[in-house]
């Protein structure tokens, strides 16, 4: 045997902390995928999509039920993958739920960014339907890339391109209620990435800065409802495409330790959401994953349990466990990749492994991620040639969020309660230590009446040169002025909240003509009142937003709580965070000068208006190369 070979064997786990596939996963192709397992299943649903693309149905719901590890989430990730393939039909993706109560907003959020992934023609999924939607009202034939290619062509000849185009399409939609739904879609198809991430960002919901709003003819909402709102708005947006194709939704991982505000779990709001959605979409396929204690004890208890199990159970399917061809063709495949990988070729499709212990190993009808685990830990020759490295148990799932939010980080910097929550758990991991002259005592939740909730985030109980402190802490993203302003109000207010100082944590100036806001931070800043303002930067929260991805999924890594705290202490990944150490310290009393100003005079269009623009048509807009 090769000294090369045994090198990468004893160098390079392929098996080690990829245990589950997580959300990002689902997205990428990062794990072999093996057509043969499960293919009743994933077969079932793509006969689904058939029907709905050849008009026999126009919704079919799906439930999968499994046990945890059995492979709920490959099987997911091999539908999205073959769609990504064939282009029959656009893919969301809903993994988790921070609040029970606002599971409308998030799935809105959720949807927004789902179709901002590339789809079959190697554009947006957002991109593919704007241009379906151009070509529609056009009679064109336009691709996808060639539209992005000339957009700022178009834009330049006629700053109004947008707004000529939106009429246009709505000639052809006159049902569309919110025709801003219609300009934030053709918005995304200018290459420019600060126009199509606050195309996106207004698509999720949030409001824009109010200039860019104006800028790209978006209305800022202010809904009393947000939840209402949300749903009006997926409603719509669904409407668009499933003129277009059909629409996959997957529901995944939707476990949660609360209940909602009526006492509902995460399996019984997801699984009433997704009744709703089926009344109302026009034509998709929804696919929940769940575990069959929960589909049996939570979902089919409900009280209205037969009209919900009728629609997202039409089909129940569950997942199989592994036998010894199974076993065989998983780790064979995984094994395959990672010689073609190495570069290097193997004596047979198992090794290192003895394809007899395997089968045996199959007999026991393992789940898949038992298997993997027994490869992770057994992946090694007998003849070492290097001493294999001890990591720490955390250290693999750690690393793995941490190459994931290279990509996605931008999915989280207007997420409060994520920010909020992977903050906290920093701070919790510190109670004891001494950081910037403050002990760390206590991370509280801030009491407060019903029309201050949700503007202070936690509170931090210290103890500074021998006098107590506590710091308020409010993640603030908004770029709306009467949000940004009320969040501010609160924080000021330390004896009615308790506090003896407040912290800010956002990453974008607050607009100049926000006169209350910019009134409360001035109080916040001053002498008086002692507080501060940190900066944040995806830089700074990326390792804290990592662990606190790790601590959600822990159990499906077979992570304890402790593990991964003693692994945040280890590696100081919140004692030399700036973010945590900017909050403890010493408060400078200034706003910070990087802080993002999105208001920029020079991220505006400088472009000279046509005199008229009631004409245009799309070849004067769009020109053949």
């Amino acid at each position: 045997m090769s000294n090369e070979l045994i090198n990468a064997i004893n160098t390079h786990n392929p098996f080690q902390g990829r245990l589950v596939v997580r959300s990002h996963n689902v997205w990428e192709q990062s794990f072999p995928d093996v057509p043969s397992l499960n293919a009743h299943a994933s077969e079932a649903i793509y006969q689904a999509i058939e029907k709905v693309r050849s008009g026999q149905r126009q919704v079919v719901g799906i439930t999968i039920t499994a046990e945890r590890g059995l492979g709920k989430s490959h099987l997911i990730s091999r539908i999205r993958h073959q769609l990504q393939v064939d282009g029959k039909a656009l893919f969301v993706y809903m993994s988790q739920c921070n609040d029970l109560n606002r599971i409308k907003a998030e799935f809105l959020a959720t949807l927004a960014n789902s179709l901002n992934r590339i789809g079959s023609q190697g554009v947006s999924q957002w991109q593919e339907l704007a241009t379906a939607l151009i070509n529609e009202a056009f009679n064109k034939t336009y691709t996808p890339q060639q539209l992005v290619n000339q957009f700022p062509g178009a834009l330049a000849k006629n700053p109004k391109v947008v707004e000529v185009l939106r009429d246009k399409v709505l000639g052809i939609k006159p049902d569309l209620e919110n025709p801003d739904i219609l300009t934030a879609i053709l918005w995304t198809l200018s290459p420019d990435p600060a126009y199509e991430r606050f195309a996106i960002r207004w698509l999720t919901g949030n409001n824009l800065p109010q200039s860019k709003a104006d800028s790209m003819g978006l209305a800022n909402v202010s809904a009393d409802d947000k939840e209402a709102e949300s749903f009006n708005t997926v409603r719509q947006i669904l409407d668009l495409v499933s003129d277009y194709k059909p629409i996959v939704i997957c529901f995944d991982e939707m476990e949660n330790d609360h209940c909602n505000e009526i006492g509902y779990t995460a399996q019984q709001v997801t699984a009433i959401f997704a009744k709703d959605l089926y009344d109302k979409i026009k034509r998709g396929i929804l696919l929940t994953s769940i575990f069959p204690d929960h589909w049996i004890n939570e979902v089919k208890r409900l009280p209205n349990a037969e009209s919900v199990v009728d629609r997202i159970g039409e089909q129940v399917i569950d997942l199989k466990h592994l036998n010894s061809d199974d076993v065989v063709a998983l780790v064979s495949r995984w094994l395959e990749e990672f010689y073609q990988k190495q570069g290097l070729k193997s004596p047979y499709p198992t090794y290192p492994f003895d394809e007899e212990k395997l089968r045996e190993l199959g007999k026991e009808r393992p789940i898949v991620r038992k298997v993997l685990q027994w490869c992770a830990e057994n992946f090694r020759v007998t003849e070492p040639v290097v001493e294999p490295v001890i990591i720490h148990p955390v250290e693999p799932a750690y690393h793995q969020q941490l190459t994931a939010l290279e990509t996605t980080i931008e999915d989280y910097m207007e997420d409060k309660a994520t920010l909020a929550q992977a903050l906290r758990l920093s701070f919790s991991a510190i109670i004891g230590e001494t950081i910037e002259n403050v002990k760390v005592k206590e991370i509280q939740d801030i009491q407060t009446r019903a029309a201050d909730r949700g503007y202070l985030d936690f509170r931090i109980v210290g103890e500074e040169n021998g006098k107590d402190v506590k710091i308020g802490v409010a993640v603030l993203q908004d770029s709306g002025g009467r949000i940004v302003g009320a969040t501010l109000k609160r924080l000021i207010r330390y004896e009615d909240f308790n506090l003896t100082r407040g912290c800010l944590v956002r990453s974008k100036q607050i607009n100049r003509s926000a006169t209350q806001a910019q009134e409360c931070l001035s109080k916040l800043l001053s002498s008086e009142l002692g507080g501060e303002w940190v900066l944040l930067k995806p830089e700074d929260i990326k390792p804290i937003l990592a662990v606190h991805f790790v601590m959600k999924g822990r159990e499906d890594d077979e992570l304890s709580e402790q593990q991964i705290m003693d692994f945040i202490f280890q590696k100081r990944i919140a004692a030399d965070n700036y973010i945590i150490r900017e909050i403890l310290s010493d408060p400078s009393g200034q706003i910070p000068e990087d802080a993002i100003d999105e208001d920029s005079e020079n991220s505006k269009p400088h472009l000279t208006p046509i005199v008229d623009t009631s004409s245009v048509g799309a070849d004067d807009l769009f020109q053949e190369s």
